[in-house]
């Protein structure tokens, strides 16, 4: 046991044990991901070596769900002391904003369009960790990532199933339907790939830096791509961004605390839900499923309305403070009617969907939580040739409405569903966790603390739990809930629907101070593996 958590499972159940080691861990959604990451910690890198190897591939491998074309967070704990936080969101063109898009004729900002790229903000951040934090040299650390690139890698299962239901997306562009697309059709499982354009850029990028990416050629191939198409980037957008070391926000959930980005990130939402489950005793073996769904169901729902009216880029953003108040939970907890599901509020029509998301634990328990997007399948689906850039669609999270926090304006960052975590007792980190999965990460993130500090399950059994999230109007229930539970949760008044494809995906990374061991955790909807050594 470490502090209350079974470290065991059901061995007569299908399912996954914990990964087990001493000297450092990755825990990824790929394989090849996790490898290229425990490589760089057995080679002598740190944490944060090992979490941008392991990202780095992971653009290659998973081009749909993340790339060097969309944005990235990161919380960064180092043994003792308070943690740290990278903002590598992008931002919209200078020559950009509501009246400018409403004289093009724009009436609403759509996921392919050019208006959609912010700039990518991943690469920036990537850079900003290894020359702050960053032990070995970074061409070393992405050198990895090269080779697949160049040599070529095989395809998942999961990714060549989320790859094929993205074939029509990918057909709206030209470029992209080539280079994603061979012989017309998405690879299977088992197939060869490779992505040489992407190769390139990451090799001058360990190089060279960042300088790589945002100035001289990259840059103005990047704009060259956009503006073809009627984006209103320019070179200058490229150059003067810079992601922001940040300082996360904290909340405290029964004697831990949990630590997020604050925003334009979601991670103040994940805390409100928590601090409203704090007001309930879901560690009570009495309380039925169906009791602990309905109070998770109903927390989120308070904690997503405040997230769609209110948070945005932190320069006109509600405060934390605001937000995770004692009289604010208690008025939200008080609300809650356990016999009574209430109406619906969802004002975000926007999907939120596919990211990949990084734990790494070196020898020194120094502990870097990292999430890196492009936002939906693909982003955009515009891609540049001559970079092997694949731009995120992040903008879309923009409001052709002057008066809403997430307004269209020149370099402004939109708000972000992608969130990473981290645990700590005592002033110590004790786990880094992100789940992935859009709209749901604030509700995940909750949900999966709860199940490790109020049911005394560990990580891999916490994510390996059936998940449901309110979500649009309705209670999105995975498959392993039996009729009973969903029958129960529809006669309270939710409108409860089958989920049509699994919930998120979840890594975590747990610190055992007692024993000096690592507990890591990989989620089994997706194609990953937690490995230690």
């Amino acid at each position: 046991m470490v502090a209350g958590v079974d470290l065991l499972r059901d061995f007569f159940v299908p399912g996954r044990s914990l990964a087990v080691g001493d000297r450092g861990m990755v825990a990824t959604s790929h394989p090849d991901a996790t490898l290229a990451g425990l490589d760089i910690l057995r080679q002598g890198g740190n944490a944060v070596d090992a979490a941008i190897a392991a990202v780095a591939m992971q653009c290659v491998v998973e081009p749909h769900m993340t790339g060097i074309g969309g944005d990235c967070f990161a919380l960064l704990a180092k043994d003792g002391h308070p943690p740290l936080g990278i903002n590598g969101s992008g931002w919209s063109p200078a020559d950009f904003g509501v009246e400018r898009l409403r004289g093009l004729g724009v009436s609403s900002i759509t996921d392919h369009m050019p208006h959609a790229a912010t700039i990518p903000g991943a690469v920036s951040a990537w850079c900003r960790l290894s020359r702050d934090h960053g032990h070995l040299p970074l061409a070393r650390v992405l050198e990895p990532a090269v080779q697949a690139a160049r040599d070529g890698f095989r395809i998942t299962p999961r990714v060549a199933a989320d790859w094929a239901a993205q074939a029509d997306r990918l057909r709206h562009n030209a470029a992209a339907a080539a280079a994603f697309l061979a012989g017309g059709s998405t690879p299977q499982a088992g197939d060869r790939r490779d992505h040489p354009a992407l190769g390139r850029t990451l090799a001058a990028i360990g190089e060279h830096g960042e300088a790589a990416f945002y100035r001289g050629e990259a840059a103005q191939s990047m704009v060259r791509c956009l503006r073809a198409l009627g984006g209103l980037h320019a070179v200058e957008d490229f150059e003067r961004y810079e992601a922001m070391w940040i300082e996360p926000i904290q909340a405290g959930y029964r004697g831990r605390t949990i630590h997020e980005c604050p925003p334009n990130g979601q991670g103040v939402i994940a805390l409100l839900i928590l601090r409203i489950l704090e007001r309930f005793d879901l560690s009570d073996p009495a309380l039925a499923e169906a009791d602990r769904i309905h109070i998770l169901a109903e927390a989120t729902k308070i904690a997503y309305a405040v997230r769609n009216g209110r948070i945005a880029d932190p320069e006109v953003s509600a405060t934390s403070e605001d937000v995770l108040s004692d009289a604010f939970v208690a008025r939200a907890a008080a609300s809650i009617d356990l016999a009574h599901a209430r109406a619906p509020d969802w004002v975000d029509a926007i999907e939120h969907k596919d990211t990949v998301y990084v734990s790494v634990v070196d020898r020194d328990l120094t502990a870097v939580s990292l999430i890196n997007s492009l936002f939906a399948s693909f982003g955009t689906g515009i891609y540049d040739p001559g970079t092997g850039v694949m731009f995120q669609n992040r903008g879309i999270s923009f409001r052709l409405d002057e008066d809403h926090p997430n307004s269209a304006a020149p370099r402004k960052r939109p708000m972000h569903t992608i969130i990473p975590g981290l645990m700590s007792e005592n002033g110590r980190c004790t786990m880094s966790f992100g789940v992935m999965g859009g709209h749901y990460q604030a509700c995940g993130h909750a949900s999966l603390i709860s199940q490790i500090v109020d049911r005394g399950r560990n990580p891999q059994a916490a994510s390996d739990a059936p998940r449901s999230f309110a979500v649009d109007g309705r209670l999105d229930l995975e498959p392993a809930f039996g009729s009973q539970v969903s029958d129960e949760l529809a006669r309270r008044g939710h409108a409860v629907a089958r989920a049509t494809g699994p919930i998120g995906g979840c890594q975590a990374i747990m610190i055992d101070r007692e024993r000096g061991a690592l507990y890591g955790a990989s989620d089994h909807r997706k194609d990953g593996v937690a490995l230690g050594y």
